[in-house]
């Protein structure tokens, strides 16, 4: 049974599979019951109109009255939601009295739409790619940090990369681990990180590996770099095209909770950006065999966690000289009214935001040396516009800085997919590895 697990949710048979049965759904909830005729027509457009009015009204709300999301849920997010709430509302109107027959396949219909749209929706972000990803199998299975991948005392910081060769064999991948990084100066209890370790970590002479530390989005949390971003996919392919070597990646939890909202800052909401730059850069330095130079230190993230790569560099250039940002917004938010941002994290004192936002820093210090890699789903309009707010600041600043729109996306995984090869590749040479 253990194949259920790799079954695609965002291509092949099960994708296709519920896209038939939901338009099948569709058809039967359309097509009028007997004796009603041209009413029934009026009842589908007063569902569709209803569905889309209720959708629309929710979501007013959840940005502008609940502040749940900073920023717009996508158009093509919400195109989806409105069928299976029209859909809702159109079995209940098919119910008859005194005929359960036709109530449970009006209802059977409704949830094959409501299928639909859920699977259509998972397929625009991308998150979870297969059931495994859905039921998060795999992650369980993801072992912890054990003492023989930790710093080793005879050579802490491993052999110097420059010139490496491997002695011994390397394994065809690198592996994951798991670990509590514990926020021992910020007092925040996080969530456990997820490591990759590339093949050359595993070397009878470990090389001091560059370090990429890596951000998810809000809501969420660490295991959606290994679903939704298919890290270790990409990773091994990028180390096997260069000797095995690759980036030792953490993943820590600067949020504590899924809903949760640090904004990556320090503040009354939580000590977010002490928790990274101090309890975890201290944890990777003593726990893990990687380069001390923060030279060859990165950070990069989705979403909320690319706009919090970018306030790593801007902020802490010296442990952050390079970013990727992938989806970034200009500037960390709660809400979509900036002064509920403010009060909310900083009540009384907007300079104290102010002052610590991307945008402010790079109008005030040059950050020659440093680079910054953006991206923006083609189709996503309002974080585009964040890519080109972000990339022109930052050149002029002295950022090294390359900014992608991604053909046909929008706010989804998909944009550091497709992109994360080459971003790698702008931190290669920005790190000046070898071949």
């Amino acid at each position: 049974m253990d194949w259920i697990f790799d079954v695609r949710l965002t291509d092949g048979p099960l994708y296709w599979t519920a896209l038939v049965l939901g338009l099948t759904g569709a058809g039967f909830l359309l097509f009028p019951p007997r004796n009603i005729g041209w009413r029934w027509a009026l009842r589908v457009i007063a569902a569709a109109a209803a569905g889309f009015a209720l959708v629309a009204t929710v979501h007013w709300a959840l940005i502008n009255v609940f502040s749940v999301f900073p920023e717009n849920i996508p158009d093509a997010v919400l195109g989806w939601v409105v069928p299976g709430v029209a859909a809702v509302l159109l079995a209940l109107l098919r119910l008859p009295r005194g005929n359960w027959r036709q109530g449970i396949l009006a209802i059977v219909a409704a949830l094959l739409v409501a299928a639909l749209s859920s699977v259509q929706i998972n397929a625009y972000f991308g998150l979870n790619r297969t059931v495994s990803d859905l039921l998060g199998t795999a992650l369980s299975r993801i072992p912890p940090l054990e003492n023989g991948l930790q710093r080793q005392p005879e050579r802490p910081d491993g052999v110097p990369l420059d010139g490496w060769a491997p002695q011994g064999g390397l394994p065809a991948g690198g592996a994951l681990r798991r670990s509590a990084i514990p926020g021992t100066v910020s007092g925040m209890t996080t969530r456990e990180a997820y490591i990759y370790l590339p093949p050359a970590y595993f070397a009878a002479n470990r090389p001091a590996l560059p370090v990429l530390v890596l951000i998810a989005g809000q809501p969420g949390g660490p295991a959606d770099w290994l679903t939704g971003g298919s890290l270790q996919t990409h990773m091994d392919s990028w180390a096997a095209a260069h000797g095995g070597v690759a980036p030792v990646v953490v993943i820590p939890d600067p949020n504590g909770s899924q809903n949760a909202n640090t904004m990556c800052m320090d503040s009354r909401i939580a000590q977010a950006d002490t928790y990274l730059t101090k309890d975890v850069v201290t944890w990777i330095r003593s726990t893990l065999t990687v380069d001390p130079d923060h030279n060859r230190w990165a950070a990069g993230g989705f979403s909320f966690g690319g706009t919090c790569a970018v306030q790593l560099a801007t902020r802490h250039p010296e442990l952050f000289p390079a970013a990727l940002g992938f989806s970034a917004e200009a500037e960390p938010a709660i809400a979509k009214e900036r002064q509920k941002t403010i009060d909310a994290a900083f009540p009384g004192d907007p300079d104290a935001f102010n002052r610590q936002t991307p945008l402010a820093l790079m109008e005030q210090q040059r950050f020659d040396g440093s680079g910054l890699y953006l991206t923006a789903g083609q189709d996503d309009p309002e974080f585009v516009a964040y890519m080109r707010t972000l990339a022109s600041a930052a050149e002029k600043a002295g950022f090294t800085v390359r900014a992608h729109e991604v053909e046909k996306t929008g706010h989804s995984w998909d944009t550091s997919s497709r992109r994360i090869a080459d971003a790698l590749e702008f931190l290669s040479e920005k790190w000046n590895l070898p071949g």
